[in-house]
């Protein structure tokens, strides 16, 4: 394959899109803007920890064979394949959006997690800035915010998310499911490597920012084997907690990540697609909810023993009973309101 020519920037913009070694995208990229008439997604599912999420971007430039969000890409009349990877839809008006939201008498400032769907510092985040300006509208109102990414590009906000982490509440869970990069990169094609991933989980706890790691998804026989050294090498980064969860492969997803297995690991990938069936019962997924992120048998028993006792011995926090805190949220008062009280 030819060696990929650089791209410099556009002399004329100061803006540009930038990718990290080895993940350009396998296609061309194609954005649609569209006006959207809500940003905040209301979740009723008891197999997620929070209530409300927000993702500026529908689609993602990541590529990741396994991803359960790729079979949404259909509702907006695209497929589930490389169109999920090059078509993204942009929420042009999210930061307005949410800022109506966040000025509504009915909103009580509850958690808002970035990007429950599609990854918020995909690629295209750099030069579109929607998430950026999101978090800083979450800032001006002091509201709670949670974030789940493989972009290494979050740490370009390291200055606003510090400043949540100090004036409200910030969480920044950094997804890294393989400890070799080669791996993850069959996997992963258009996400940056594992170690880079580490890195920036590194920056985001100097930064006195909570961190914590997501071994999403589990895949057996291929990288349960792994969840130790991930979990060493976040601790070692700062990380003080983590979740894990099962694959999920709904219909349109499998042959998107069976095509890639196939073709990154032909003498494995009989042995593991025996070994997601083994811990969903015989099928390859499991839409139910309370049932959708975990497995089943012994093979998933032993995965969640290993992680609960390397969590403990590192000191890594997996659940968190205690009721939330009062929330920081507030809304700026108007200028001419303080001039009045004056």
């Amino acid at each position: 394959m030819p060696k990929r020519v650089s791209n410099p920037p556009n002399r004329f913009s100061i803006e540009h899109l930038e990718h990290e070694d080895g993940e350009a995208p396998w296609a061309a990229l194609e954005l649609y803007e569209e006006d959207a008439k809500s940003i905040l997604s209301e979740n009723d599912s008891p197999d997620l920890g929070f209530r409300w999420s927000l993702n500026p971007y529908r689609g993602c430039q990541h590529g990741c064979s396994y991803c359960y969000a790729r079979q949404t890409h259909e509702y907006w009349g695209f497929g589930a394949g490389t169109d999920f990877e090059r078509r993204i839809v942009v929420k042009r008006n999210a930061p307005e959006l949410l800022r109506a939201e966040l000025d509504a008498r009915r909103w009580k400032g509850e958690l808002i997690v970035f990007s429950g769907n599609t990854d918020c510092y995909q690629p295209v985040e750099g030069a579109l800035r929607l998430t950026r300006r999101c978090l800083e509208v979450c800032l001006e109102y002091k509201n709670p915010v949670g974030i789940i990414t493989k972009g290494v590009l979050v740490e370009r906000d390291l200055d606003v998310l510090a400043r949540l982490a100090r004036e409200a509440q910030a969480r920044v869970f950094v997804s890294i499911a393989f400890a070799d990069d080669d791996v993850a990169r069959a996997m992963e094609p258009g996400a940056p490597s594992p170690s880079r991933r580490f890195d920036v989980l590194s920056k985001l706890s100097d930064a006195g920012i909570t961190t914590g790691v997501s071994l999403a998804p589990i895949i057996p026989g291929l990288n349960d084997a792994v969840v130790p050294e991930v979990l060493e090498r976040a601790r070692a980064a700062g990380a003080s907690r983590a979740f894990l969860s099962l694959v999920r492969l709904p219909r349109t997803v499998l042959p998107v990540f069976e095509e890639r297995l196939s073709d990154s690991f032909p003498t494995r990938a009989a042995k593991i697609r025996a070994a997601i069936r083994e811990v969903r019962g015989g099928k390859p997924n499991d839409s139910r909810f309370g049932e959708r992120m975990v497995g089943e048998g012994p093979r998933w028993k032993l995965v969640e023993d290993v992680f609960a006792t390397q969590c403990a011995r590192l000191g890594i926090t997996t659940t968190d009973a205690s009721p939330p805190p009062p929330t920081t949220f507030r809304r700026p008062t108007p200028q001419l309101e303080l001039w009045d009280r004056a």
